[in-house]
């Protein structure tokens, strides 16, 4: 009778490599795609120049892969000063992450969604609100483009706040700030149509970035140390 000895699972080393180095690949293909674009606004960006990088999609998107590395760095200084304060080296490093994550993640796409149209302060005011109504006129582009509004918030929120860290929470919270800037597209007039489709798809892609990081999310407040502290010592 043959026995054959039971298969060895792979080190949960290897499992955590495999998924982040097909994100890298995956990132490294859209750079790859998107280089020309993102090069024709390099010059103005570099400059300093308001009108052809600041208030451009390939200007905001070349200058927020720009300063990553500042963001890394931010991630590196606020987990160091953490961990040197006498915080454990997980917490520290998870919380400064959530924290950077979801500026650098949120304020680009916010600012892309806040740029205004042809004509504001010219055009009449839109608003729709019938739910799925402009989702066929999204296209496919603007459906995931809508999607990542507030995707970076939806992921890191829960990892940062505790009081986040439900399924309804994160919902709420997309749909909320995505209500912020359709208001706000609405109050200042920038020739943009302010509409419920994308309240409801800023929210999913909130909602769906979270169950992504749901096994890091905050369930409870974590003790700043992940070192026992030691007993007091009972006079006399």
């Amino acid at each position: 009778m043959t026995h054959h000895a039971p298969v060895p699972a792979p080190p949960r080393r290897t499992l955590r490599i495999v998924p982040l180095s097909l994100a890298v690949l995956g990132l490294a293909s859209v750079l790859f795609v998107i280089r020309r674009p993102l090069m024709m606004s390099a010059p103005r960006c570099m400059a300093g120049r308001w009108h052809g990088c600041y208030d451009t999609f390939n200007g905001v998107v070349l200058m927020a892969l720009v300063t990553v590395p500042l963001s890394v760095l931010i991630t590196w200084a606020l987990a160091s000063w953490r961990h040197a304060a006498g915080a454990g080296s997980t917490w520290a490093w998870r919380r400064s992450l959530a924290e950077v994550g979801m500026v650098h993640g949120t304020v680009p796409f916010v600012w892309l969604t806040m740029m205004p149209g042809l004509a504001p302060g010219v055009a009449p005011r839109r608003v729709s609100l019938v739910p799925l109504r402009d989702l066929v006129t999204m296209g496919a582009g603007g459906i995931i483009g809508n999607l990542l509004v507030f995707a970076a918030l939806g992921f890191f929120a829960p990892m940062r706040f505790a009081s986040l860290a439900t399924v309804p929470r994160v919902l709420a919270l997309g749909a909320g700030c995505s209500v912020l800037v359709e208001v706000a597209q609405y109050v200042l007039w920038l020739d943009r149509v302010s509409s419920v489709d994308d309240v409801l798809v800023n929210a999913t892609g909130a909602l769906l970035a979270g169950l992504a990081s749901r096994r890091w999310w905050r369930t409870r407040e974590a003790a700043p140390s992940d070192r026992p502290r030691p007993e007091p010592v009972p006079a006399g």
